[in-house]
């Protein structure tokens, strides 16, 4: 073993977010909180436990993507990119304030979904997704992440045919 060969943590690393890059793993995940918010007001125990599992396997539950170029798979990229130079997600900077916001408004969504306050349930979890697109936007304009192509097996065939 060199030392230019990753270690088993980095093949892991990068397993996940080649994964959690697929746009179906960054959508469905965004649709965690409303099922999360669900389970609580609802007192679902099974509604729960099925939503944090399925938040705990979701960035690698779905294959990595041929193609990562969609807008999802340029906000997970974007993300690895921005912790990986250093950044955190929570903070008074801009754009870590928006995910500053974002847990103020998660805290009060579930605080009325405890009290089975439907008004404020729904408002806190709009508002907490809006800044959690709000700042995966800025991150992606921070970054600069474009995304590629076709990536993966199909594009290497296609281009060693183009040769």
């Amino acid at each position: 073993m060199t030392d230019s060969d990753p270690t088993l943590r980095e093949r892991l690393e990068e397993t996940f977010w080649a994964r959690h890059a697929n746009p179906w793993s960054a959508g469905t995940r965004f649709l965690a909180l409303p099922a999360l918010m669900t389970a609580v007001y609802r007192r679902d125990r099974r509604l729960l436990l099925a939503t944090l599992a399925f938040t705990l396997v979701n960035p690698v539950v779905f294959p990595a993507p041929e193609r990562t170029d969609s807008y999802l798979s340029r906000i997970v990229l974007a993300e690895r990119e921005w912790l990986s130079e250093g950044n955190g997600t929570m903070g008074t900077d801009y754009p870590n304030v928006l995910n500053l916001c974002n847990a103020v408004a998660t805290l009060y969504a579930l605080v009325s979904a405890v009290r089975r306050d439907r008004f404020g349930t729904v408002l806190g979890t709009l508002c907490a997704m809006e800044f959690k697109l709000r700042w995966v936007d800025a991150v992606v304009r921070e970054t600069g992440v474009t995304g590629e192509g076709p990536t993966g097996p199909a594009a290497s065939s296609a281009e060693s045919s183009a040769e």
